[in-house]
C-alpha cells in the first residue's frame, strides 16, 4: 500500500543522521542554499477527504507527528469508519492529547476551532472556496502554516496521432476509477477534431464494459457515497445540456 510506503519513507527521512534537527551547515537543493532546522510548529488542524481517507489524510498527519506537533483531525462525515482502527492505534501508542478527533459537519465544527487562534498548521484537501472561508476565521491567518490541495481539475487530451483504442481505454479508466471521486480523475477530455468521430464509439464501447454493483462484488461502478449525489449529478447534466452540451451515454 502506497500509504504505508510513504509513512515508512517519512520515518526513514526523520531518522536520517545527515539531516540533524538543528544544523549550521548549508544544504543545497536545486541551486538554493539554506540552513535546515526541523522543529515542531504547534497544533495541526487536519481535514482529510472522504474519497481517499488514508493516503491523503496521513500524508500530512504522520509527518506532523514525527516533527513533534499535536494534531486535531476532522473525521470525514462519509467514510469516517475507516479511521476507527487508527484511533485505537494512536490511543495506545501516543501520549494522551497528541491526536484528537472531531466529527460532525465541517461547516459547524471547523469555524469555532479556527476562531480560537490555537491552530498553527492548517492541512486541508477540498475546494478553494471552503479553504479560504476557514482561513479567514483564524484571528491571525498570516501566521498559519498552510498545506492545501484544492480544486483538482484534470484534463485528458487525445491528439490526432493517438492510438484511439488505447486512448479510449485510458480515458474511461481515468474518469471512472473510484467513481471519478478522486483528485486525479479526468474531469474533462479534449479530442482533436480530426479523430473525435472515431474516438467517441471506442470510448462508449469501453464504458459499456464496466459493471455496476456493490463494492464487495468486484465491480467498477459502485453507489455514490452520499444520498444526494445522484440529484447533484443530474443537476450538472441538466445545466450542461441547457448550455448546449449533448449527452452521449
Amino acid at each position: 500500500d502506497r500509504t504505508m510506503e510513504y509513512i515508512g519513507a517519512t520515518i526513514a527521512a526523520a531518522r536520517d543522521e545527515k539531516l540533524p534537527f538543528q544544523s549550521r551547515q548549508l544544504v543545497c537543493e536545486g541551486g538554493v542554499a539554506a540552513r535546515v532546522r526541523r522543529a515542531p510548529i504547534g497544533v495541526m488542524l487536519n481535514l482529510g477527504p472522504f474519497n481517499y481517507p488514508f493516503n491523503e489524510t496521513y500524508a500530512t498527519l504522520i509527518p506532523a507527528l514525527l516533527m513533534g506537533n499535536s494534531v486535531c483531525m476532522k473525521v470525514p462525515t462519509t467514510g469516517g469508519l475507516a479511521h476507527f482502527l487508527t484511533m485505537d492505534a494512536f490511543a495506545s501508542c501516543l501520549p494522551k492529547g497528541t491526536v484528537g478527533f472531531v466529527s460532525g459537519k465541517g461547516r459547524l465544527t471547523m469555524p469555532p476551532l479556527m476562531q480560537t487562534g490555537k491552530v498553527d498548521i492548517f492541512a486541508f484537501i477540498g475546494s478553494s472556496k471552503a479553504a479560504d472561508a476557514l482561513i479567514k476565521q483564524h484571528p491571525a491567518p498570516h501566521r498559519l502554516t498552510i498545506y492545501l490541495g484544492c480544486d483538482a481539475k484534470n484534463l485528458g487530451i487525445v491528439t490526432e496521432h493517438a492510438d484511439l483504442s488505447v486512448a479510449a481505454k485510458e480515458c474511461v479508466t481515468g474518469s471512472t476509477t473510484y467513481n471519478g471521486q478522486r483528485c486525479t480523475a479526468i474531469k474533462l477530455m479534449m479530442v482533436h477534431k480530426s479523430v473525435v468521430e472515431a474516438f467517441v464509439p471506442k470510448f462508449l464501447e469501453e464504458l459499456g464494459k464496466l459493471k455496476a454493483g456493490l463494492p464487495w462484488d468486484k465491480v467498477e461502478l459502485t453507489p455514490m457515497p452520499e444520498a444526494n449525489k445522484s440529484e447533484y449529478i443530474e443537476g450538472l447534466m441538466k445545466d450542461a445540456t441547457e448550455r448546449g452540451a449533448k449527452v452521449i451515454a
